[in-house]
């Protein structure tokens, strides 16, 4: 798949940007990323809502070979070859796999802002410019 021919594909949808990633290409609107065209096929973001539509259409998450093992990446889902031919379709369902993309950056903000409040606890914790007393050793007592 080429960039034209996404383009393309994505007409009915509206103006998306399109950019180079891994051996294909990143889809996205609006800032978030939707959707993956590689060489395997083109792949929407999917969440626990969007998955069974996936399923009842017969395909398969997004996976890849390592030396190791077969790695699944459950959030990224093949689109059915049937839509490709009906554009309008097709729109419906990256607006779908959009929104999961979007339920997905929600659900990850949370995390990052305690990260950030933890960070700022320790530093109040810690005085800064003050020098930490010297611990003196103990004495031993005589038994």
């Amino acid at each position: 798949m080429d960039r034209e021919f996404l383009t393309d594909l994505f007409a009915d949808f509206g103006p998306v940007t399109i950019r180079r990633m891994f051996s294909g290409f990143g889809i996205s609107a609006d800032g978030t990323n939707f959707a993956l065209a590689l060489r395997a096929g083109l792949y929407f973001r999917a969440d626990e809502i969007t998955i069974p539509q996936y399923e009842a259409e017969g395909s398969k998450p997004f996976q890849y070979q390592t030396r190791a093992k077969t790695v699944t990446v459950n959030s990224y889902w093949q689109l059915p070859a049937r839509l490709f031919d009906d554009t309008e379709e097709l729109s419906q369902w990256a607006r779908a796999a959009l929104a999961a993309a979007q339920r997905a950056a929600l659900r990850k903000r949370p995390k990052a802002r305690k990260a950030v409040k933890k960070a700022a606890s320790k530093a109040k914790a810690k005085p800064v410019g003050k020098k930490a007393k010297k611990r003196q050793p103990r004495k031993k007592s005589s038994s």
